[in-house]
């Protein structure tokens, strides 16, 4: 009595036997980076679209640029910042007065104060 897939050769997600007969793939090139510890990343790209002005390496985790001869400088750790230091970065001392000062308007209300 056979045992597993009804189809000798095959299972659930694989492609087809003969990808060439299905289609033809995206035109690709290559693209070479270069990161500042000297390594190369080479990736592929679709024909049709420019490439990005860096690509991480894979390597050192460094940004790496187009320029063999002037790859960029390491990348700046961000520091972290709390949800205060972002809304702070987006509102002025006066939007958060009035803000406070509505929210608290709202909750007297609510609360039946005058």
């Amino acid at each position: 009595m056979p045992h597993g897939s009804a189809i000798r050769g095959t299972r659930v997600g694989s492609g087809p036997i003969r990808p060439t007969e299905r289609c033809d793939p995206a035109p690709r090139r290559p693209v070479t980076y270069w990161c500042a510890k000297g390594h190369s990343i080479e990736v592929l790209l679709a024909a049709e679209v420019a490439p990005p002005a860096t690509w991480d390496c894979p390597r050192c985790g460094q940004p790496g640029g187009l320029d063999q001869l002037n790859p960029p400088g390491p990348s700046r750790a961000e520091p972290y910042k709390s949800h205060l230091a972002y809304v702070k970065e987006r509102r002025s001392e006066a939007d958060g007065e009035a803000l406070l000062a509505e929210a608290l308007a709202a909750l007297r209300r609510r609360r039946g104060e005058s």
